[in-house]
């Protein structure tokens, strides 16, 4: 017991600032990628209610695609393929000049993709619950589509859209795990390198385990409480 407990304390003899770096680091993944899912989401559940064709199908080929790919090889395809795409295109303007893409930043715009695609299924179920009724009032008593949307729509979308949302960003903590194969340090990766080099995969991926399911524990906690917060609004708009 106190040879683990070594193993696990910080400073030079243990593993503990490794594991927290990474925590670090799939914690700051997580936050960055989501409100660019959000974003990205929100837009494309719109474009599949508009009413130009050529925008609805582009916006459900573009959720069929990233949900139907796996989230790992969505990953290999930003970090490696766009990777390949952009050195071309700079080597054709300037001959000799290479560029690289960051590890974070691929990782975040793979699983932002991923994210999107599925949010936009989540926003867009939730703007169907919604009456019509609710755009005609907002334009009756004289607002612009974009006052009716983030006065009247926006509050109600956001209570209606909550439950699928916080499920999302559950799947979406837990993908980050997957950027530990481009070589971005996160929880696994530490993990994996210190049960390499200590001979105790057991307990570090046991410790990667106890991290993830605090942080869904913290998320799903949070989550209550801003659903708690949405559903005490609601009447009084």
């Amino acid at each position: 017991m106190e040879g683990m407990l070594q193993l696990l304390a910080f400073g030079p003899d243990g593993w503990g600032d490794e594991l927290a770096s990474g925590l670090v680091v799939t914690v700051s993944l997580a936050f960055a990628t989501l409100p660019l899912g959000l974003a990205a989401g929100f837009a494309v559940a719109l474009a599949k209610q508009s009413p130009e064709k050529s925008l609805r199908m582009a916006a459900n080929i573009y959720t069929t695609i990233f949900r139907g790919l796996p989230e790992l090889l969505t990953l290999f395809l930003v970090f490696y393929g766009a990777q390949l795409g952009i050195q071309r295109v700079v080597a054709f303007f300037s001959p000799g000049a290479s560029i690289e893409i960051n590890a974070f930043v691929a990782g975040m715009v793979a699983l932002g993709a991923v994210f999107s695609a599925y949010a936009s299924e989540v926003f867009l179920s939730a703007f169907r619950a919604i009456p019509q009724g609710q755009y005609e009032a907002g334009h009756a008593i004289g607002l612009t589509n974009w006052q009716t949307m983030r006065l009247v729509i926006l509050p109600q979308l956001i209570r209606l859209a909550l439950p699928g949302l916080s499920n999302l960003w559950l799947i979406l903590v837990k993908d980050t795990a997957l950027v530990s194969v481009i070589g971005l340090s996160d929880v696994i990766r530490q993990a994996g390198i210190a049960a390499r080099v200590s001979r105790e995969a057991f307990l570090f991926f046991g410790v990667a385990c106890l991290i993830y399911l605090g942080l869904a524990i913290l998320s799903s906690v949070a989550f209550v409480f801003i659903e708690r917060w949405a559903g005490k609004t609601e009447p009084a708009r």
